[in-house]
């Protein structure tokens, strides 16, 4: 049986490839999934903690690398990449999202002539310099097969001249669906009542790396925390710039940790809104009736903005948007098509046409 190698680089990459997984375990193709970790997020906090919670087993291959700029993380992991698929080759090489990591292991893979799919393919935010667009876009233009989330996702990937698309859905949603039962179920944090706090998100550089932007989203955060309690599980990379520019969460603001993905739904399900610069919370939210105040100026999730439950939201405008939630006047996301828990069947169903999948 032939082996279809599933590169994990960062977090976010583990609930899409989870859909695919279990899909495939429930199919009869002749091909072995096997798990690969890029190294990109490695502490246990965003990457090995969340492997048992996902039904995902431990990696069969750790390439190890982590740490360093673009470049050079780029650089390290696509010549680890090479050097894994030359030793074992695999029938296709499957990547998801849009990290270095992702964009390494695609530029491995299509250097040794492997076949290459692209899930979560047909993303765009229009901001050409943001670190993600690029690698999504480099991604897309290299990869043999599209697996797309939403009907405009596809579109916009035939409209521009690629090849072997398809739109299977939202993997994330098939997991999301999968673990809410199990989500609702847990306790919230001490002083967290269900319907009583927002939830907030921030991880991306425009919003950290700068001090400015930075402060000026944690004035945004302090005035918005004087309608209504936050929760905000704090990304490593959040909190490293919260120490190096010497700035400090507001009052009203609860910091916790990161956590792991059925105690993330549980908050992020029991809450009154969610204000975030994750792309995947936008989905999440979308799916959950969830009020998303997105503080970024564009998203490239703009299926969610279409759908009614996301916005747009400028960081001295937060305020003035959770008062608009808390009225009772914020539109409650319409239902997305394709995003009904079944991408990962779609996913299999596209696999058994492909000629190597039979040998």
């Amino acid at each position: 049986m032939r082996e279809l190698h599933l590169v994990a680089a960062a977090r976010p990459n583990l609930p899409k490839l989870a859909a695919l997984w279990h899909a495939l375990a429930e199919a009869r193709l002749p091909l072995r999934p096997a798990l690969l970790h890029t190294g990109q997020h490695h502490d246990p906090a965003l990457f090995g903690g969340h492997l048992a919670a996902l039904g995902l087993p431990e990696p069969e291959i750790r390439l190890g690398i982590a740490c360093g700029g673009h470049a050079a993380l780029t650089g390290r992991t696509m010549m680890a990449a090479a050097e894994c698929w030359t030793a074992r080759r695999p029938a296709a090489v499957v990547v998801a999202g849009d990290v270095d990591g992702t964009l390494a292991a695609a530029l491995a893979a299509r250097k040794l002539a492997l076949p290459l799919i692209h899930l979560e393919a047909g993303l765009r935010c229009a901001d050409a310099d943001m670190p993600e667009e690029i690698n999504r876009r480099a991604i897309d233009a290299i990869a043999t097969h599209h697996w797309a989330p939403d009907a405009a996702s596809a579109a916009r990937l035939a409209a521009e001249g690629h090849g072997q698309v398809r739109a299977v859905g939202n993997a994330m949603i098939d997991t999301l669906l999968r673990r809410l039962p199990e989500a609702r179920d847990r306790p919230l944090p001490e002083g967290l009542a269900p319907g009583g706090y927002g939830v907030v998100t921030l991880h991306r550089a425009a919003n950290v790396d700068d001090p400015a932007a930075f402060a000026a989203l944690l004035d945004g955060l302090a005035a918005a925390a004087r309608l209504l309690p936050l929760a905000w599980p704090l990304h490593p990379r959040a909190a490293a710039r919260l120490a190096t520019h010497r700035l400090a969460p507001p009052p009203g603001v609860l910091v916790l940790p990161p956590l792991p993905y059925p105690d993330f739904l549980a908050l992020l399900a029991a809450a009154r809104l969610v204000a975030t610069d994750s792309g995947g919370v936008q989905e999440e939210a979308a799916v959950l009736g969830l009020p998303c105040l997105t503080l970024r100026p564009s998203t490239e999730r703009p299926v969610t903005l279409e759908a009614g439950g996301n916005r747009l939201v400028a960081p001295d405008a937060l305020a003035e948007a959770v008062a608009t939630v808390l009225a009772g006047a914020w539109p409650r996301a319409r239902p997305i098509p394709l995003w009904d828990g079944r991408a990962g069947e779609r996913m299999v169903a596209h696999l058994a046409e492909q000629p190597w999948c039979a040998g």
